[in-house]
């Protein structure tokens, strides 16, 4: 079995990655790669915000791990002029650590919460008043002398992040007025992220390599950037220090990645299904035996990519290899056998 935080290509922040991405976060809008759409209605929010001398509304940011959510929600502090608090969900244990929190805000700053999805429903319930009214209500006393409090606190926003935005409530989710879900990147977007982040750690890097680690970096910047510190590794070893597009190729063979951003583990997921189970549809404990790997991990690790680039189709019967894992590994597909595939597509996205 594989640890999905050893991959070259997992999403997943190591604590590598934190040095990486703290060192080459970009601190305005205008640094700032890619989410155009939300980035242009973001900057308007915050404009308005300033001018009127309020603070902006609670911002919500969601998708896929490793597209920016942490370095999105720095560039709203510095572009608001206002001091941030970085906690998680699972750090919030009690509804006190949470007021503790809010009461030591200035007014207009902002509190960061990481996997916000995470919080209990006792921290929950203290956050809704304090969005809604930047107010803290408390219950002092017990039995019939019990009191109800309410303590004003100074007006901030709430950025909340999550990769699992269904498993946040409904009453929480409402209260946020910003909603960004951010989307994986285009390869030009990644080719301006890689020469911008080798340009501040000192790397010679071409403009062909950049776009190649791009077009293997599965849309995510922090694997685009992993690659660069790994490939300049190899550069410094085995060429002359500069990345260019022939030590690219060599080094990512060696960490087993090919064009597309997939891995070995991928490779052997899409082989399982078509060699030893004829395309499927095979069901995912069965799967995860095949392959030696726990079911949860290809769940939640593996398969999101894999069927959002339109390798596999997750039916009802089980996963089955699309046309385009055959054309990618280069195995035949006969007629039948694509005719089948293309009623499943239509069953999957009808017209």
């Amino acid at each position: 079995m594989f640890d999905d935080d050893e991959r070259f290509i997992a999403s997943t922040k190591s604590e590598i990655d934190e040095v990486i991405e703290n060192s080459l976060r970009p601190t305005s809008l205008g640094d700032y790669v890619g989410q155009k759409k939300f980035k242009d209605s973001l900057s308007i929010y915050i404009q308005a915000a300033k001018a009127r001398g309020e603070a902006l509304d609670h911002v919500l940011l969601f998708g896929p791990p490793g597209l920016g959510k942490t370095t999105l929600s720095h560039i709203i502090a510095n572009e608001l002029g206002a001091q941030m608090k970085v906690t998680s969900g699972p750090a919030i244990e009690h509804a006190a650590d949470l007021a503790a929190i809010l009461t030591n805000l200035g007014r207009n700053d902002v509190l960061f919460i990481d996997e916000i999805h995470r919080l209990s429903r006792a921290v929950e319930e203290v956050l809704y008043p304090a969005m809604e009214d930047y107010a803290l209500d408390f219950v002092v006393g017990k039995g019939p002398a019990a009191k109800s409090i309410r303590l004003k606190i100074q007006p901030f926003t709430l950025i909340g992040a999550t990769t699992r935005a269904g498993m946040l409530t409904g009453p929480l989710r409402d209260r946020f007025g910003v909603l960004g879900r951010l989307e994986l990147y285009e390869p030009n977007e990644l080719s301006k992220i890689l020469t911008r982040s080798a340009k501040i750690l000192n790397i010679d890097i071409t403009p062909d390599a950049a776009f190649l680690i791009a077009k293997s970096s599965r849309g995510t910047p922090r694997i685009a950037n992993r690659f660069l510190k790994r490939i300049h590794d190899y550069a410094d070893v085995l060429g002359t220090g500069k990345i260019d597009e022939d030590i690219t190729k060599k080094a990512l063979k060696m960490m087993e990645v090919d064009d597309l951003g997939l891995d070995f583990i991928d490779h052997r997921i899409l082989l399982t299904i078509i060699d030893k189970f004829a395309g499927g549809p095979v069901g995912l404990d069965t799967l995860a035996a095949a392959t030696g790997e726990e079911a949860t991990t290809i769940e939640e690790a593996y398969e999101p990519f894999l069927i959002q680039q339109g390798f596999i189709a997750r039916t009802s019967k089980g996963r089955v290899a699309m046309p385009l894992a055959y054309e990618h590994l280069g195995k035949k597909l006969d007629e039948s056998r694509e005719k089948q595939l293309q009623k499943i597509a239509k069953d999957i996205l009808p017209e």
